[in-house]
This record gives structure tokens, C-alpha cells and sequence, in this order.
């Protein structure tokens, strides 16, 4: 067993990194820009097609943001912080669009399923949805 705690702390350090405040930033920010990879993943295989979140871009975001703080604030390396000096255009902008869909979606009477704007029929039941008053 003292292999694992060697393993675990080597030379008064947790995994042999000098933990700090910016460190679990750092950390924080790769853990959360990481897992949009798995949200996105869980939502394409549970809808059977490509699918990106919202929770995605959020993700995106606000790794993005916590990467740039440790970049900026603590690495003071000038790649680093051009490489996340801007990303949060593009994560903002898709959250813009995705909010105004989806307060533009309808949703099913019968099934409750929200449907896509201008849809004629729920892509979930099929019901003939009501006509939204947009007449051509």
C-alpha cells in the first residue's frame, strides 16, 4: 500500500503537482472543457443523430473562460492566453441562436415534444400541429 500513496503523493505534492488556487482554475477549466465532449456525446447517441447541447456551449464557455483566467493571470504564457483570448465569441453567439429557437419552438399538444419552428407536424408523434398564424 505505500506504493499507491507514493504514487498519490510524491514529495508533499497530490499526484506530484504543487496544488494553488490558479492550479485547480487551470485544472477546473480542462475538466469542464472536456465534458462537453461527453454531453455532446450522450445527446447525439440518445437522439440517434449529431446533436450539440446548449449545455455544450456553456461548457464551452465557461472552460474557455476559466483556461483564459489561469492563462492570463497565472501562466502569463501570450500562446496560451491568444488561444483562449477569443473562443467565447463563437459559445456566446450559438447560445444567442439557441435561445432564440427555442423560444420560438412550439411544443405538441398531444405529446408535449417541442417542435422546431415552422414544423407542420411533431417529429415525435406525428400529430398535425395548429397552425401558428403565419399564413403565407
Amino acid at each position: 500500500m505505500d506504493w499507491l500513496q507514493n504514487l498519490l503523493w510524491h514529495n508533499g505534492n497530490f499526484l506530484g503537482i504543487e496544488w494553488h488556487a490558479w492550479k485547480v482554475v487551470g485544472w477546473l477549466g480542462n475538466v469542464t472543457f472536456f465534458s462537453r465532449f461527453l454531453v455532446q456525446w450522450y445527446a447525439t447517441e440518445k437522439q440517434k443523430r449529431v446533436v450539440i447541447p446548449a449545455a455544450f456551449w456553456w461548457l464551452s464557455l465557461t472552460g474557455a473562460l476559466l483556461l483564459f483566467s489561469y492563462a492570463l493571470f497565472y501562466q502569463r504564457d501570450s500562446v496560451f492566453i491568444f488561444a483562449y483570448a477569443f473562443t467565447w465569441i463563437p459559445y456566446i453567439r450559438n447560445l444567442v441562436i439557441h435561445h432564440r429557437t427555442t423560444a420560438s419552438a412550439g411544443g405538441c399538444p398531444d405529446c408535449q415534444h417541442e417542435c422546431p419552428p415552422g414544423a407542420r407536424f411533431c417529429p415525435h408523434c406525428g400529430r398535425a400541429l395548429p397552425d401558428s398564424g403565419g399564413a403565407d
